[in-house]
């Protein structure tokens, strides 16, 4: 796993150790994504410089230093990364005659380029990556990310250079960088708590999109456009396996998800350094954990971060699985105190705008884990894949069985569900304690807040874009935003899929996974210089994933039904059948009680006002209704404080 940043200089106007410098300054940045090694390569005639950090995980040895170079000298690649298919690759191209240096994925892949061409190599390849490949014969820089967008990669043209990095804040230290806000992407973030590609938080600055591949080719100026392809398409593949479904017994097809997810497995656990686990005791994260058991001669290292609030707490979840499956198991119980003094690092580690509350115990969980291994898996992907959310379960039932209702009294009955305070919510939740485990509801009243939005909706499209917004107009609450347009709000242009389920199942992969939940796993985990590892986004788990029947997805209420038949096999029901969290923290009541100081000075109405950005009387009409605790708005108000915040620490120009 690396850091990678670098710039091509068209106009020639730099000298080589100008361009050394730049690119050292880039790399430099983002030193914690690979405190191992450092290097930087030059081609001053070309105009071109690549710059690496490297977090050795497979050949840890010089073989590895990168930006490396093909063996003809014509490729240069600078990669974040893992090919974990490399070994099959390597005996490939050595049954062609091709003499490899050393033990490293990257030469395998840089080799794989130069024989076979760029685009059947990335084919070829499983993994996650963002790279960046300069070809000397052709004087053409290519950017490249991952299928599913595990790995990030900005690019953009920094005065008459265009530069790409891992993190924005290598494309900061440019002399030349005028970072410029861009309202529309605020107003995304405000939708949907992160900002999502391919627009950054900066104007003239982008996101290379998972399966995409971008080239600047030679006599390119200033301002030109890279010619962008793609090699993958998630639509592609999720519309074609959907055409072509499987069929079979639930047993048969659960034997084929457990085989299929046990290669995955398999594939990140190799590394030259220790790998562990991420634990939380649901469905996903145990699979995983239980499956890595199977290619491991000692107890798997598993960590888990628990919380003093019960409500989001899921360590004796975790503690429990882990006994169950004889893990070499750590829990580290944060008190609010701690978990607090971590939003000062927020800004800092998640350089663009990012709201998703679990940012807080992923950094946590990451720093633990990177006590004892410098490689976790984690169970991210399986909800997108499998039918995880609740919204999954119920969104078009609900939708469905409302259908008698005439729409404004629809609407109305909407409306009054989402206004009964939280206080009424949670007490009668309670009253729930001696019913089954499963059927119970944690957090409640969020979950009450979420039925009254589908309710409240038009169509039921309109219902899942209200289900993954927060602020509902956020057009109207950045100032000078317009109209902003977001991939779940045009229908149009979703995948040829049939029921309302399957498309809230391909919006979730294509956009939800990459642009929050990858994201916040990326920055955590990197920031501890830890590389996180996602079996469930195995090309082969997303096409066996698509490919089966909706019915063994979500069954009877039941998410992830074949999943959790899988994972019974390794442990018992009773240890996970709970009622789904999440891995969010108390935000509401945080925001009444320890945090209000800082929130009251971020919110207060003329630093909004004078601000320029935001709004204030929404805002303020927010703090105050969720202060009085007639709603809960926590989630809202976090967005906005996480804007102000981020503000604070990198101020833009607006």
């Amino acid at each position: 796993m690396c850091g990678i940043a670098g710039l091509l200089d068209p106009t020639h106007a730099l000298r080589a150790e100008e361009l050394e410098a730049q690119a050292t300054s880039m790399t430099d940045a983002v030193v914690h994504r690979g405190p191992d090694d450092g290097g930087v390569w030059v081609d001053d005639r070309a105009g071109v410089a690549l710059g690496n950090r490297r977090l050795a995980i497979v050949g840890l040895g010089p073989g590895g230093h990168q930006p490396m170079a093909s063996a003809s000298g014509r490729w240069v690649v600078t990669f974040n990364g893992e090919v974990y298919n490399f070994s099959s690759l390597r005996r490939r191209l050595e049954a062609q005659g091709v003499r490899l240096r050393g033990g490293s994925d990257t030469e395998v892949l840089i080799e794989a380029v130069e024989r076979w061409g760029l685009e059947e190599a990335l084919d070829a390849s499983e993994g996650m990556f963002a790279m960046a490949a300069w070809d000397a014969r052709d004087k053409e820089l290519h950017l490249v990310r991952d299928r599913l967008g595990e790995k990030p990669l900005y690019f953009g043209w920094v005065g008459r250079c265009f530069a790409f990095a891992s993190e924005l804040k290598s494309l900061r230290c440019l002399p030349d960088f005028a970072p410029r806000l861009d309202r529309g992407a605020v107003a995304l973030f405000l939708r949907h708590n992160c900002v999502p590609a391919p627009r950054s938080a900066y104007v003239g600055v982008a996101k290379v999109e998972p399966g995409q591949l971008m080239t600047i080719g030679p006599g390119s100026r200033p301002g030109d456009e890279p010619v962008s392809r793609r090699y993958w398409s998630a639509r592609s593949v999720v519309e074609q396996a959907r055409r072509h479904p499987l069929s079979g017994s639930p047993v048969a097809l659960a034997d084929r998800v457990e085989a299929t997810l046990d290669e995955a497995v398999a594939a990140r656990m190799v590394a030259d350094v220790p790998v562990g686990a991420f634990l939380s005791g649901g469905v996903d994260s145990s699979l995983v954990v239980a499956l890595m058991g199977r290619h491991s001669d000692r107890p798997v290292k598993t960590f888990t971060v628990g919380f003093a609030d019960h409500a989001f707490d899921e360590s004796a979840d975790a503690a429990a699985v882990a006994a169950h499956l004889g893990t070499d198991h750590s829990t580290l119980t944060v008190t609010d105190k701690e978990a607090l003094e971590v939003i000062a690092e927020l800004p800092t580690i998640w350089d663009e705008p990012f709201a998703d509350s679990s940012q807080i115990p992923t950094l946590l969980v990451s720093r633990l884990a990177r006590s004892a291994v410098t490689v976790s898996l984690s169970g991210d992907g399986g909800d997108e894949l499998f039918g995880g959310y609740n919204r999954h379960a119920w969104l078009e039932r609900l939708w469905r069985r409302s259908a008698w209702l005439p729409a404004p009294g629809r609407r109305a009955v909407g409306r009054a569900v989402a206004r009964v305070p939280p206080g009424v919510v949670d007490g009668a939740a309670r009253l729930t304690g001696a019913l089954p485990t499963r059927w119970r509801v944690r957090n409640p009243a969020i979950k009450l807040t979420k039925v009254g939005k589908v309710l409240a909706a038009d169509t039921v499209e309109g219902a899942y874009l209200a289900l993954v917004s927060h602020w509902p107009d956020p057009e109207a609450l950045v100032i000078g935003a317009g109209a902003v347009a977001t991939l779940a709000a045009d229908p149009s242009s979703w995948a040829d899929l049939g029921g309302v389920t399957e498309q809230m199942l391909w919006l979730d992969l294509v956009g939800y996974l990459p642009d929050d939940i990858l994201v916040k796993l990326d920055r955590a985990s990197m920031s501890a210089s830890l590389e996180g590892r996602v079996p469930f986004l195995d090309r082969r788990v997303v096409e066996l994933a698509w490919s089966l029947p909706m019915d063994v997805k979500v069954r009877d209420g039941v998410t992830k039904w074949i999943l959790r038949e899988v994972l019974y096999r390794h442990v018992p029901a009773a240890l996970v059948e709970r009622p789904k969290m999440g891995f969010g923290l108390p935000i509401g009541p945080w925001l009444r009680g320890p945090l209000r100081p800082w929130a009251e000075e971020l919110l207060a109405e003329r630093r909004l006002r004078d601000g320029g950005v935001i709004d204030p009387l929404p805002v303020r009409r927010a703090w105050h209704q969720h202060l009085s605790g007639r709603r809960d708005l926590g989630y809202e108000l976090w967005d906005v404080l996480s804007l102000q915040a981020w503000l604070d620490r990198w101020k833009p120009s607006t």
